[in-house]
């Protein structure tokens, strides 16, 4: 056991030594407008933050709306930049996502850059009130839908970014038709992985339904990160605690999300998948354009989403 803690130790200890990746360019965002999911802690609160520096005006969209305010308070008195704005955006429920959309758009006239970053891991099995596997409902549904809803607002202020969040767990992930809302059979760590690689499906698909409108996009790892992620599991918020020196911390967990939605020169690489600030390899299935294909329109009829 303790070849195995001490192996594991230095592992960690190497990979942390070669996080690497910072956004290193200086862009200025005044005058641009920025949404992100799940801003009021971890990494989606660093990226704000950062965001928010830069003279973005920042919509900090997540279901606690009272963290929220904490956490655009903080922000605010970081940054000196007032314009850091809360509402509420559940993405459990598409009724929530599409009131936050519908007063978003009465409200703002540009979005410029919209960042996925919300998720949720190793939950209990359970299914959402729209009867959508947690999982799937919040990490891609949730988000699938949210795109769907502001890609005319994106498109409209062109030049615009979207980021969404993955993970490394999607090469352990695979996308079971059959069987989407694991109702035949469910493993919460595998549920996490499916969801993570219907992320980068859905940035691949939607990189190619947005060729010429300027609009691009970026499916991101942030590293392992110590972050509030796995507190559905009692071990692995024990390993975390136990291997917290050697976990990204959320400010260096922020930087691929940063460096997707602001770097120049990255339209080239619209739908890739990034890690460390720079382009990475993906999975044989992140690369299956008819899955990819086939995921999105699945995605639309459950959502109920009219296609062009």
């Amino acid at each position: 056991m303790l070849v195995v803690l001490g192996l594991l130790t230095s592992f960690l200890s190497f990979l942390k030594f070669f996080a690497g990746g910072v956004c290193r360019t200086d862009v200025q965002l005044f005058g641009k407008v920025v949404v992100i999911t799940g801003a009021n802690t971890g990494i989606g609160k660093e990226t704000a933050r950062e965001l928010a520096r830069r003279g973005a005006r920042v919509y900090i969209a997540c279901r606690d709306v009272l963290k929220g305010e904490s956490a655009a308070s903080e922000i605010q008195a970081d940054t000196k930049n007032s314009q850091v704005l809360v509402r509420k955006l559940d993405l459990s429920d598409t009724k929530s996502i599409r009131a936050f959309a519908e007063g978003f758009l009465a409200e703002e006239k540009q979005l410029h850059i919209l960042i996925n970053n919300a998720g949720v891991m190793l939950c209990p099995y359970s299914k959402t009130a729209d009867g959508f596997e947690t999982h799937l409902a919040v990490n891609h549904l949730g988000h699938f839908l949210l795109t769907h809803l502001l890609l005319g607002r994106l498109k409209e202020s062109a030049p615009a970014r979207v980021v969404n969040l993955s993970s490394v767990a999607h090469h352990l992930g695979k996308i079971r038709f059959h069987d989407l809302q694991g109702d035949k059979y469910y493993n919460l760590g595998s549920a996490y992985c499916h969801s993570k690689l219907a992320n980068v499906l859905f940035t691949r698909e939607l990189a190619k339904r947005l060729k010429g409108t300027g609009v691009t996009t970026y499916a991101v790892h942030p590293g392992i990160v110590r972050s509030k992620l796995v507190r559905h599991s009692f071990l692995l918020c024990l390993l975390w605690r136990l291997f917290s020196p050697f976990l990204k911390t959320t400010w260096e967990g922020a930087q691929t999300s940063l460096h997707c939605a602001l770097a120049e020169g990255l339209e080239p690489l619209s739908g890739k998948y990034f890690s460390d600030c720079k382009k990475t390899w993906v999975s044989p299935r992140a690369r299956n354009n008819k899955t990819a294909e086939r995921l999105w329109n699945v995605s639309c009829e459950l959502l109920g989403i009219q296609q062009e």
